[in-house]
């Protein structure tokens, strides 16, 4: 054990989580998540069990999130919804992030198969036991540092 690390931090998604660079993406996915065949060549970690909002508050602890762009989290839209639209899910898991410190208008909804398209270029997937459907998220790392006197 290590003080102060969400013990949901397995010592295989802290490795990952460290090996990540600027602007990589780490997907948290729900249950029945395609993580296998999107997560082809890439780490795939699983947290059987655990549901979202508490998935994203344990990475979220530990990963700085990107603030040079508009929208460092992205979510699975629920199908036959549109934007601004979330589900209680959605909404619960944002009120996780916004502690952290991430506004509301930083995270967008993207239409399922999008969504799809940006996991093939995550880094890594973290399969929950979140079984919402449309329960999925993505966060782009950012950077620790002084920026100021980059």
């Amino acid at each position: 054990m290590l003080k102060n690390i969400d013990p949901l931090l397995t010592p295989d998604l802290l490795k990952v989580l460290a090996e990540m660079g600027h602007d990589d993406a780490i997907v948290l996915a729900d249950a029945n998540f395609t993580a296998m065949s999107l997560g082809a060549g890439k780490p795939v970690l699983r947290l059987p069990g655990i549901g979202m909002a508490r998935a994203v508050q344990a990475v979220a602890s530990v990963l700085p999130l990107a603030q040079d762009v508009a929208h460092p989290v992205a979510y699975m839209q629920v199908g036959g919804t549109e934007v601004p639209y979330r589900s209680a899910l959605q909404r619960e898991t944002m009120d996780v992030l916004a502690r952290e410190g991430v506004a509301s208008e930083q995270a967008e909804g993207v239409e399922r198969f999008a969504f799809y398209e940006r996991v093939k270029k995550a880094y890594a997937i973290v399969v929950t036991g979140e079984l919402q459907p449309w329960g999925n998220f993505l966060l782009r790392k950012g950077v620790i540092g002084d920026t100021l006197n980059a």
